[in-house]
């Protein structure tokens, strides 16, 4: 799986890939935190247009708009740049692995399920790695931006109802609360990678029998794609039952937290010691703290079919170094 950073012939992409996509998301990042300083900008100004008419002229006003559109437009070039060379990028980490797989096909081809592998899970894999490994990525640079920022925002934010005064109170709320929901939700699902992984075994078996059956006319028979089938819909019934309390601790969780930072922020709004501006610039950077930390909660089903992937080609490419250790002592015994 991983012959894309171990063979020479890969390193320029593999290697000289992943720096170039560190960079662009690196850039993405640095934009974001200049939209977070344009919205506690704008938001003064607005409050500042509202309570003190005549304050702010019609131009000032339109050039904060402006201001935004020039970051913004730059922000969507560098994403659409970054997403596309990250979908060359991962095609050729999978191309890396089917070149291997294509190699070794006469001691594969045995293997039951071997095209399956190298054809749909190389793609799976590729697909998902492309999206779960770029928000894993932007999550972290996220975090290493936003929290210095949001570490600063917070030194006038020292009292939380309930508990009292706290130093940097709002980066301690979104830590606690991140990884407290990381955990729970963590505990919750699982079983979801087993069962995941099992009902595409139940899924290959089905496949397969009907495959035969298109060469084989004895193969097939209605009474055991019947069974077969029997299988799959009970596998798949497990699966949304156990979704069906996983999504319920998810969505009331990540529903639950959209209060948070204004909760913590109250003592100090009601007191008038803020501006709408610095309320909007630190509940954004409280949102990209929080959101960056939540990666596992808000990734968890792909996460669980990436880990379902991964130990069929993990399997696939055990039973392919097992036929090849076995044919070479074949061979050494002629």
């Amino acid at each position: 799986m991983f012959k894309f950073f171990t063979e020479r012939k890969w390193f320029l992409w593999s290697i000289g890939g992943t720096l170039i996509i560190l960079g662009a998301t690196w850039y993405q990042v640095q934009l974001d935190v200049r939209i977070n300083e344009w919205f506690g900008e704008f938001y003064d100004t607005l409050q500042k247009a509202l309570t003190e008419p005549n304050s702010v002229t019609e131009k000032d006003f339109i050039a904060y708009l402006f201001t935004f559109a020039k970051i913004a437009a730059v922000y969507i070039l560098v994403v659409i740049f970054s997403d596309y060379f990250t979908s060359h990028w991962t095609f050729r980490w999978r191309t890396a692995m089917a070149d291997f797989y294509h190699d070794k096909w006469d001691d594969a081809s045995s293997i039951e399920g071997a095209s399956q592998r190298v054809q749909e899970d190389t793609l799976k894999f590729a697909r998902i790695m492309e999206g779960l490994g770029a928000e894993l990525l932007r999550s972290l640079m996220t975090l290493i931006a936003f929290t210095p920022i949001l570490w600063g925002l917070s030194k006038s934010i020292t009292v939380l109802p309930w508990i009292g005064e706290v130093e940097h109170a709002l980066v301690w709320v979104a830590i606690v609360s991140a990884l407290g929901g990381t955990i729970i939700l963590a505990s919750v699902g699982i079983k979801l990678p087993g069962i995941e992984y099992d009902i595409q075994k139940e899924e290959a078996a089905y496949r397969k029998e009907l495959v035969l059956g298109e060469d084989f006319k004895e193969s097939a028979k209605p009474e055991k794609i019947t069974d077969l089938y029997g299988g799959v819909r009970k596998i798949h019934y497990k699966m949304y039952f156990h979704y069906l309390y996983f999504n319920a601790v998810k969505w009331s969780y990540l529903q639950g937290m959209v209060i948070v930072p204004y909760l913590a922020l109250a003592p100090t709004i009601v007191t008038g010691a803020i501006t709408l501006g610095f309320v909007q610039q630190i509940i954004r950077a409280f949102g990209r703290v929080e959101t960056s930390l939540q990666y596992l909660v808000r990734s968890w089903p792909i996460i669980v079919e990436l880990i379902s992937v991964w130990k069929r080609l993990r399997e696939f490419e055990s039973n392919l170094k097992n036929n090849t250790t076995l044919e070479t002592k074949l061979d050494d015994n002629r």
